[in-house]
């Protein structure tokens, strides 16, 4: 098997996934299919910056609300549906940095029905209910 056999292997995307109008938050990611606790709804590719100069730059840009804080001094900004989940206090998903993988996988709290909005906390740790940087009604 080669490196980039390996890589593939470890980037998953599931075909069920689809982009479409969330009531009161634009666009947002659900699902075709149902998907059960624990299982790994998506693998999403970083592209990784650090967080001095590019960072301003890119918070003068819409592209400032869809990254995730990465670590030693560097965000990223998730590819594939990454950067398209919602936010919720009461998430049926969560979100963990692979951090050698270069990845960020969106992972089911609990049984997801065909049809629902996938949704994670923002803050990172599902039970957080500290404030985000914008208005949220939950």
């Amino acid at each position: 098997m080669s490196s980039t056999d390996l890589l593939l292997e470890k980037i998953h995307t599931s075909s069920s996934l689809f982009v479409a109008e969330s009531p009161g938050k634009g666009r947002g990611v659900f699902t075709e299919h149902r998907i059960s606790k624990d299982q790994l709804i998506e693998a999403c590719p970083v592209l990784l910056f650090n967080d001095g100069e590019d960072a301003r730059h890119i918070d003068a840009t819409p592209l400032g609300n869809y990254y995730y804080r990465w670590k030693d001094g560097f965000n990223a900004l998730a590819l594939g549906y990454g950067s398209l989940y919602n936010h919720s206090y009461h998430p049926n998903a969560y979100y963990r940095r692979n951090y050698a993988n270069q990845t960020i996988e969106i992972v089911a709290l609990r049984d997801i029905e065909p049809g629902e909005e996938i949704l994670i906390n923002y803050n990172g740790d599902p039970s957080c209910m500290d404030p985000l940087w914008f208005p949220c009604v939950d």
